[in-house]
């Protein structure tokens, strides 16, 4: 399949009028999500890895909860389109569909509500592991040397998955983080990865809907290169997460769950 993650668009410059020259634009382009006939969502995204956004999708929004849960993924039957079939006996609830809920951060319900809908959907994760805090501190630059179309685009977010002593074990971009991070999530459960022992690193501001999609995965520990929303912080606490802002070595602030760094290490 082709690389569809950018394209070229005609562009003034500064300093140049009249002259039109050329850049790379990450894609944006809706998916509609179909699954066993009934559309369930739209998701603008980035067109590749769609049956890992679309299998992550599902997984974090508490419609499956196992990778043989889902029959088939067909791409092919219409451009944008992702028709998932479940298994038989696999029961499909609509309305724990979240993503119009918590979307945006005007979603307009009060933060105790919100954490309460999302933890009745998966439970809080156990004490452990340890993380040493030098994986930490090198994961920045391992998640920004693999970012290929961002190279490009300058106009993506990512999503990376470490292990506990800092290798990178799978990226994912697209324009939308939560997206990046519903396709890593969706690869994690195609392969049956287990991540419990691993760290996620996102590119972008940490939301409450990024927390709750790696509780989804079981990922005890996040990190992002920016900062952490207020809601992020309380579901963290809530589900025994350890959340990890600003990390731009050699600094870094740990919001909640500081008993899995492992300072010094």
């Amino acid at each position: 399949m082709p690389d569809r993650g950018d394209k070229e668009v005609g562009v003034v410059r500064a300093g140049q009028p009249g002259i039109e020259d050329v850049d790379r634009v990450a894609l944006e382009e809706p998916l509609q999500l179909v699954v066993n006939g009934h559309a369930v969502a739209v998701l603008m995204r980035t067109p590749g890895n769609d049956e890992e956004l679309a299998v992550g999708f599902l997984w974090t929004e508490g419609i499956i909860n196992k990778a043989d849960q889902v029959l088939k993924v067909d791409l092919g039957a219409k451009e944008n389109h992702a028709l998932v079939f479940l298994e038989e006996g696999v029961e499909v609830d609509l309305n724990r569909l979240t993503r119009h809920l918590f979307s945006a951060s005007s979603c307009g319900l009060c933060g105790k509500a919100s954490i309460d809908a999302i933890t009745s959907l998966h439970d809080s994760l156990p004490d452990g592991p340890g993380f040493p805090e030098s994986s930490l501190l090198g994961a920045p630059a391992a998640l920004r040397s693999a970012q290929a179309t961002f190279e490009k685009t300058g106009g993506l977010h990512a999503s990376g998955v470490f292990s506990r002593e800092g290798r990178l074990l799978a990226l994912r971009e697209d324009v939308g983080r939560h997206n990046a991070l519903d396709k890593l999530l969706g690869w994690a459960l195609l392969d049956g990865r287990d991540l419990s022992e691993s760290f996620v690193l996102m590119s972008g501001r940490l939301s409450f809907e990024l927390m709750q999609k790696a509780l989804a995965g079981r990922l005890p520990l996040v990190a992002g290169i920016s900062a952490p929303s207020s809601l992020a912080v309380e579901f963290s606490r809530e589900s025994n997460q350890t959340l990890v802002g600003f990390l731009r070595a050699p600094r870094y602030n740990v919001y909640a769950g500081a008993d899995r760094v492992v300072f010094g290490g």
